[in-house]
């Protein structure tokens, strides 16, 4: 090779490695990595919870601008046990975030999370009640999240295996998709598909053209649609309506109503089943039902009560692995019949009055 060859290509290495390092410092100054992390920990802590990184995050160019995050932990604010345990994350930044500074996350995603059960339930349990209005604004996710390799557990049982998450645009208007599936301790697969578009109108955020498909193992299948509307509070309504298909006992028609609290009446949830040999119409108060599950995992051991509310369901048979059940009815609230001891004494029979047999009539002989 000629010597001005060599030398020719040995300053165009050098000048590309000096570009390289340039562009490396270059990034590094513009994405602000120790800034971001910074807002994300901030974000963590005001909604009472604790963000830690094993290393400092570090800057990527390619293929598109990114922060690569190792060791994620997420944890209560004063919790010992972590909520989220995670391996890797990248967060994907848009261009413009080179040049004007701004703290956007195009997509987020994160590799092989242990989401703790018991550790989550405790922060939800922890957290002040809702806002009293819907949101001015729907937060904007350009590219949406993904999650592959997720475990969901309950101490050291496995609940969800091999989660996978994908979601996509999230913005005002437009049509937005949410995508999970798992596999249960049993190995068994479950996938939930869900599209909507939301909106804010008139001071509610609007989830119009809402369908939910559900599917466990090649056995069940779920498939609603409908809208809802949020308010804020409990001011909340919902209508879905569809069917269910189950491969050994068929198909049920399937319907579940949400109606807003007020001054009288809580938020209640109404779910109507009608299919072969099983028919429910059950109304239930979600939060006070939501209170009396947490009191069959209570510390100091299990509550028994009546759950609440209020209907009736006649189920034929109820299989989940090792409990099995058959010609399950449940009634509940005014649709409970009155016991013998409850119900009004009747009321005395009328006296029946003696009958008097009147005298026949004398014949007169001429």
């Amino acid at each position: 090779m000629p010597r001005w060859l060599r030398l020719t290509l040995l300053w165009a290495s050098s000048a590309t490695l000096v570009l390289v390092v340039i562009a490396l410092i270059a990034v590094h100054f513009l994405l602000q990595p120790e800034r971001i992390t910074a807002v994300l920990q901030s974000q963590a802590r005001s909604a009472g919870l604790e963000l830690n990184l094993a290393s400092p995050a570090t800057p990527a160019l390619f293929p598109r601008p990114a922060l690569e995050l190792q060791g994620i932990t997420l944890n209560a604010q004063g919790a010992s046990m972590p909520i989220l345990l995670a391996a890797r994350g990248r967060l994907a930044l848009p261009w413009r975030t080179l040049f004007r500074g701004e703290t956007i996350i195009s997509q987020m995603q994160i590799d092989s999370p242990r989401v703790d059960l018991d550790a989550l339930q405790s922060w939800l349990a922890n957290l002040p009640s809702g806002p009293a209005a819907a949101p001015e604004d729907i937060p904007r996710i350009d590219a949406g999240v993904q999650i592959s390799r997720g475990s969901l557990v309950r101490g050291n049982q496995l609940l969800l295996g091999d989660v996978e998450l994908e979601t996509g645009r999230l913005a005002s208007e437009h049509p937005f998709r949410l995508t999970i599936s798992a596999k249960d301790a049993n190995g068994t697969p479950t996938q939930l598909r869900l599209t909507l578009t939301p909106r804010i109108q008139a001071g509610a955020l609007q989830l119009d053209n809402i369908a939910l498909r559900l599917t466990h193992s090649t056995t069940l299948t779920l498939q609603l649609a409908g809208d809802a509307r949020w308010r804020g509070a409990a001011d909340a309504s919902a209508h879905l309506a569809g069917k269910l298909d189950h491969a050994d006992t068929g198909q049920y028609v399937t319907a579940i109503e949400l109606a807003p609290a007020d001054d009288s009446n809580p938020l209640m949830l109404s779910l109507k089943i009608d299919g072969p040999d099983n028919h429910a119409d059950l109304h239930l108060p979600p939060l006070a039902l939501a209170d009396w599950w947490t009191q069959l995992d209570h510390d100091e051991g299990p509550r028994l009560a009546v759950p609440p509310g209020n209907g009736h369901a006649e189920i034929a048979k109820i299989d989940t692995g090792d409990i099995s059940i058959e010609g399950l009815t449940i009634q509940a609230g005014s649709d409970v019949p009155a016991s013998a001891a409850s119900a009004p004494a009747p009321k005395p029979a009328a006296p029946v009055k003696p009958a008097t047999a009147k005298p026949a009539p004398t014949r007169k002989t001429p």
